[in-house]
């Protein structure tokens, strides 16, 4: 059964009724970080209002995905905010230095 998230401040907390995450996820804004580098290359960091952790383990609630370039759609998943920042900090920085 899939869990569902919203964000307090950047703290994620359980929802259980879907029709209240539905409701409060409509609005929020779930953008963590954007970068583009160069012309075509966009890194995006979000929160996914859903727990994708699919087995054991914290729930994996962010995301950071690449749009453009080698590493196109390529994705890397978090539990924490400041996982995800770290996260597309570190992303960011590899696809800068021409990196893999």
């Amino acid at each position: 059964m899939t869990s569902h998230y919203i964000l307090d401040g950047k703290e994620p907390v359980k929802v259980h009724d879907v029709m209240e995450w539905a409701m409060q996820i409509e609005y929020m804004d779930m953008i963590v970080e954007q970068t583009t580098l160069g012309q075509n290359i966009r890194v995006s960091t979000v929160f996914l209002g859903v727990d994708y952790q699919f087995g054991n383990g914290p729930p994996l609630l962010f995301e950071t995905m690449v749009f453009g370039g080698e590493h196109n759609e390529d994705q890397w998943r978090y539990s924490t905010w400041d996982e995800a920042v770290a996260g597309h900090d570190a992303v960011v920085a590899m696809i800068g230095k021409g990196g893999k």
